[in-house]
């Protein structure tokens, strides 16, 4: 179970404020934050790594402007229109990757989501775990009704995830994404409220 308190630590109707800051989600092994300047250097460092890389649309090339990039996503928050999330595991400081919402309908009917993570932390079940927080704020929060998530055909370990946490895969979106120059299907998954559970952590789940 998460613990939640707001960025100030000041309890409250998350409902209402979260676009006044995003409140802060704490698992034993993790917590999940808005992110912050401080964070540029190390999410920059991730999404440019080549094996993070290859799977998403890229990210600035200069740090500045991913920078800028974080301030962008203040704004949007502050307008309802995004939440974004950095994953700092237990004992760390720095965030290892990002959980994005961006609202694809007014008033946050629908919306897409958006992630990456250091490569260091694949196969550890904090991706997985670091989800159902993200998931469970959307919907239970934010009041998100579907949430939809795109993840190239050959992307194999964004594909199971997907579908371990209870994402219903809907459709092949044909030549949809540039990889290396080529053209690549994408595979839409979605979770739809109250008709898609999001399968909690069982033994032996290294996700």
């Amino acid at each position: 179970m998460a613990a939640l308190e707001t960025e100030s630590g000041t309890a409250g109707n998350c409902a209402e404020h979260w676009r006044a800051g995003l409140p802060v989600l704490i698992t034993p092994r993790l917590t999940l934050r808005e992110v912050r300047l401080s964070d540029a250097a190390t999410l920059h460092r991730v999404a440019r790594n080549p094996a993070v890389a290859q799977f998403m649309w890229p990210a600035p090339a200069e740090l500045d402007s991913f920078e800028r990039f974080i301030e962008w996503t203040w704004g949007e928050r502050a307008a309802g229109r995004y939440v974004g999330f950095a994953i700092v595991p237990k004992g760390a400081t720095a965030a290892t990757g990002l959980f994005e919402l961006r609202q694809m309908q007014p008033g946050f009917f629908r919306a897409e989501l958006g992630f990456f993570i250091d490569p260091e932390y694949w196969g550890t079940g904090l991706f997985s775990e670091a989800a159902r927080l993200v998931l469970d704020f959307a919907f239970c929060v934010v009041g998100i009704h579907r949430i939809e998530a795109r993840a190239t055909v050959d992307n194999i370990r964004s594909n199971r995830a997907l579908h371990r946490l209870g994402a219903r895969q809907e459709g092949i979106l044909r030549a949809s994404f540039v990889c290396d120059g080529a053209l690549a299907d994408q595979a839409l998954w979605a979770f739809v409220r109250g008709l898609d559970a999001v399968p909690r952590r069982q033994r032996g789940d290294r996700r």
